[in-house]
């Protein structure tokens, strides 16, 4: 296509319409789904995608679901190639055949016909509450291969001309633990494509498909430049960054090492994570998929704020990403990998940070709270039926960024915030979980001159009957992520099961049983700091004790910030004398 002879405002008009498009799909997932995963914590993604596989809009979901869908899409490209129509959905959740993640991250894929030719592709992926398995949720270690991790699902179509395949959709359904609720959320998922076809199709109608078109190449080509531009700035050479996991769920309390090196030079740059473990036994295996999307959206935090919903293929041009097939962050089929979104996949985002935050200083930030999440399954007798349950809210906050502290609240880094935490009376009017306490933690936060967010104190009680618990969604209690100039690094998690009188420790990527009137209690880490915590505002300092945040020993020995102990005065002699 030639040079661009769109006017401006037709562009901007354009280009905010993909984005509108998207969050009007998630709004129909938002008020259609039923699972509490999908409808209420939004673990779900959105896109839109030309029909060469280029990315077009990605402003909605969890970054590791999306970033890298350029791949899925030309997977489904390239195996319904001839035999894609309107009105088709394909399926896909397979990470060796289809690109995915993990298996409980289901995508459909709806192609998009103006006029009888393929334009655009959409892709809905949502976490689904069960996918088979030898387990509810996806999350359990030691399975034998990705096989006992769920149902693995290659390319295909459970709609063909907007006609359902009932005997494709049965089976399906057949190899789930809540056949119903999927299928409410499949139904959802399904329908926001449709409505992202309808409102393409009217922006086609309205503007004509030629200017909507060079409108998408606009899009990429400022994209582009934005982000090269950015790149150009940082010093040609190579910058190292690392993190490690707790373990890899079979071979326990052995840290599994992300490495990666950060290549600059000119206006493009080449990551490579040639120097990390290799294939493990356990789940915390990423396909290559995860660890390229992983990457991107890391590399996308340093760049200009006001692009953050504007990502699209102009973004990717400038990087190339490298995982050696058979390491850690490129396995090979049958490895399991239902951890990875969080294990390993939370280090490779850290990795880069840490390694960006040496190339661009100025913009350094902090590794945020350590996911340690699980998955609870047992039966609810108030209803007399099975449940499953995983959450987000004991999740740390954010890492500082240089010159801000962290967020307090926020949920983990793989989903960059966006995943929302739930609410005590909606958790206790599905779950047969009573919220004890559910608080921030004093001293639970990375310090620096500018500390991370806070980390939570979570407390709940099984009002239900036996359950099981699999903390395979949880990391950082050997490791810590990393801070940024002299920062302190994540503070570890830790997790407790009181029964009656005996309180005993409960340890991540392992298997539970849980007893009626047990209580589970997580103490978790937040977000790391930037700068050295005795360059801290006394001030600041002042506050965060006056809050809770700080305890006046921490304010003392980390911050070297004297204070009152009766009244949080603060005592700017002895202040200026810690500080020597």
């Amino acid at each position: 296509m030639g040079a661009v002879r769109i006017d401006p405002i037709t562009l901007a008009t354009v280009w905010h319409s993909f984005q509108s498009i998207c969050k009007e799909m998630l709004h129909v997932i938002d008020r259609t789904s039923q699972n509490y995963l999908i409808a209420q914590l939004h673990d779900v993604s959105i896109g839109i995608w030309d029909a060469k596989a280029r990315t077009v809009a990605i402003p909605i979901g969890l970054s590791v679901q999306y970033f890298g869908g350029k791949l899925a899409i030309q997977y489904v490209l390239d195996k319904f190639k001839g035999n894609l129509n309107p009105g088709d959905v394909i399926l896909v959740n397979d990470p060796y055949k289809g690109y995915c993640c993990h298996l409980p991250d289901w995508g459909f894929y709806r192609p998009i016909f103006y006029k009888g030719e393929l334009l655009f592709i959409t892709l809905c992926r949502a976490h689904q509450m069960d996918t088979g398995g030898s387990y509810p949720g996806g999350y359990f270690p030691n399975a034998y291969d990705i096989h006992a991790e769920g149902f693995c699902i290659p390319g295909i179509k459970v709609m063909e001309g907007d006609r359902e395949r009932e005997d494709m959709m049965e089976l399906i359904l057949n190899n789930v633990r809540w056949p119903e609720g999927v299928r409410i959320d499949n139904y959802a998922q399904i329908a926001a494509t449709k409505l992202c076809e309808q409102r393409i199709t009217a922006l086609l109608d309205k503007y004509g498909k030629d200017s909507v078109l060079e409108c998408v190449d606009a899009m990429m080509e400022r994209t582009e430049r934005a982000v090269r531009a950015t790149i150009a700035k940082i010093p040609d050479g190579t910058y190292y960054g690392e993190a490690a996991t707790d373990d890899d769920g079979t071979v326990l309390d052995e840290p599994v090492w992300v490495r990666c090196e950060i290549t600059v030079k000119g206006d493009s740059l080449a990551v490579d994570f040639s120097k990390s473990d290799k294939q493990r036994k356990g789940f915390v295996n990423c396909v290559y998929n995860t660890t390229y999307s992983g990457a991107l959206f890391a590399l996308c935090m340093f760049m200009d704020p006001e692009l953050g919903e504007f990502h699209n293929e102009g973004s990717l041009r400038p990087v190339s990403v490298y995982a050696p097939p058979g390491s850690a962050l490129n396995a090979q089929y049958p490895a399991t990998v239902g951890a990875s979104p969080v294990s390993l996949g939370t280090q490779i985002t850290q990795s880069i940070i840490d390694a960006m935050s040496k190339a661009m200083p100025e913009r350094a930030i902090a590794c945020w709270g350590m996911r340690h999440g699980h998955y609870i399954f047992g039966h609810d007798p108030r209803t007399n039926e099975r449940y499953g349950v995983t959450t987000f809210d004991m999740d740390g906050g954010t890492g500082a960024v240089r010159g801000f502290d962290g967020f307090d609240g926020s949920c983990s880094l793989g989903s960059l915030g966006t995943v929302a935490k739930g609410n005590a009376e909606e958790l206790e009017m599905r779950f047969p979980w009573r919220i004890v306490r559910w608080e921030f933690a004093t001293d639970t936060a990375g310090s620096g001159t500018w500390r991370g967010g806070s980390g939570l104190h979570w407390e709940v009680e099984n009002v239900g009957r036996e359950a099981g618990i699999a903390t395979g969604s949880s990391d950082g209690e050997i490791v810590r992520g990393p801070g940024a100039l002299g920062g302190e690094p994540t503070p570890n998690s830790r997790a407790y099961l009181i029964r009656g009188a005996d309180k005993s420790t409960i340890r991540g990527h392992r298997l539970y049983q849980l007893k009626p009137g047990d209580v589970i209690v997580k103490l978790t880490g937040g977000g790391a700091g930037v700068g050295k915590p005795e360059e801290r505002d006394p001030r600041a300092v002042q506050w965060d004790v006056i809050e809770g945040y700080v305890s006046l020993e921490k304010a003392r020995l980390v911050y070297k910030v004297a204070l009152d102990p009766v009244t949080s005065e603060l005592l700017e002699e002895e202040t200026k004398r810690l500080r020597g």
